[in-house]
């Protein structure tokens, strides 16, 4: 399905009733099409036969990683050890996979005291990293599962598929206190490919991390568990036969990103910024412009070629917020276009949903259109 097929079905589709009074800007999230997306991706999981392993870095909220455990999820996983601080000591979580590097004594101290209340794994992907991990765990007589994370193509951090991971992986295994649990990967790059190119690139990745786990098994080294992550490639990575784990993090709520490959329209966008229109200046061409309260505290910078400017505007798809500063958002608009006026609220899907998350201090939790919870967002700013 197109955007554009996607946004005629659900050009209504509005998740606030008109007689909510709130104060802009927030995040809302329809309780309903949540719970959905939860549950589907917790069928998708099941239908391949691997582990769900969810990123809690997109929603850093204790009541929606419970939720998440619910419907199924082995654990969590997070980008930093603020956010599985928070997820072990307010949401219960027990089993948590930290897919980042922890360098230095402060983080490894914060560790081992993390260590005490949950099950933590760590992903590791330079000899020195590992080495300073084995030595804490060691002294303490511990004993610390990592993941060896492999680049299958983002070229941003992990140790290359090949030659260079099964390096890596047999130096690791020899190392004292660290026992090498699997190998993991973020295809990232997979969720930036055409659409008619996505399901390769995110198959390949997933055939060059199963064969690197190969390879590194064939050394002898046991490696339990074949580990991917990405939203965008989850209808894709999983099926290759021998990945063992998924991690998609986005589907919770989705996002503008989201539109580009078809699969995912604004009615499955369960979170919004919701927005107020402040100023309408009158007179040519400023006539077709208007200010809402949304800038770039509560939208973030993040691009997107799904749609131009930075989000969805729900129900006006030639709208375009084409720019923000701190606290305004420039909305450039068509002759035509309606429901602009000053005190007019806009819901907005924004290009990449994690970072706006991060930007508010709670969720504020609908159903059947109206306030029902607000939920704090507990794991924000939690970026070290």
């Amino acid at each position: 399905m197109s955007l554009a097929s996607a946004v005629s079905v659900v050009t209504e589709f509005r998740i606030i009733a008109g007689d909510q009074s709130l104060d802009t800007p927030l995040i809302a999230v329809d309780l309903d099409v949540l719970q959905r997306n939860i549950a589907e991706m917790a069928a998708l999981a099941a239908s391949y036969g691997v582990a769900l392993r969810p990123h809690a870095k997109t929603h850093k909220s204790p009541h929606i990683a419970r939720m998440q455990l619910e419907a199924g999820a082995v654990g969590l996983t997070c980008a930093k050890l603020g956010e599985a601080e928070v997820l072990v000591d307010q949401a219960g979580v027990t089993d948590i996979l930290i897919a980042y590097p922890i360098v230095g004594d402060i983080k490894i101290q914060r560790l081992l005291h993390l260590l005490e209340r949950a099950h933590v794994t760590v992903a590791v992907d330079t000899h020195q990293a590992a080495a300073a991990l084995s030595e804490a765990v060691a002294v303490n007589d511990r004993i610390l599962d990592v993941y060896l994370e492999v680049n299958t193509g983002q070229d941003r951090a992990g140790a290359r598929a090949g030659q260079e991971a099964v390096e890596l992986a047999v130096t690791i295994s020899r190392m004292p206190g660290l026992r090498l649990a699997g190998i993991m990967t973020h295809e990232g790059h997979a969720g930036f490919s055409d659409p008619d190119q996505i399901a390769t690139v995110a198959e390949n990745a997933g055939q060059a991390l199963v064969d690197t786990a190969e390879r590194i098994r064939r050394q002898g080294i046991e490696v339990a568990q074949v580990s991917v992550g990405s939203t965008p490639a989850s209808w894709f990575t999983p099926r290759v036969p021998g990945i063992t784990e998924m991690r998609p993090g986005t589907y919770v709520f989705h996002d503008n990103n989201a539109f580009r490959h078809g699969r995912i329209g604004p009615d499955r966008c369960a979170a919004r910024v919701v927005s107020t229109v402040v100023s309408r200046p009158s007179g040519q061409p400023q006539s077709h412009r208007a200010v809402i309260d949304a800038g770039s505290k509560a939208l973030a910078f993040d691009p997107s070629s799904s749609h131009p400017g930075h989000g969805y505007i729900v129900g006006h798809p030639g709208a375009t917020i084409a720019r923000l500063s701190e606290e305004h958002g420039v909305v450039t608009l068509s002759p035509d276009e309606l429901g602009f006026d000053v005190g007019d609220q806009v819901e907005i899907i924004p290009n990449h949903i994690c970072p706006a998350v991060n930007l508010t201090d709670e969720l504020v939790i609908v159903q059947d259109g109206h306030v029902v919870d607000h939920w704090p967002v507990a794991a924000r700013g939690k970026v070290r």
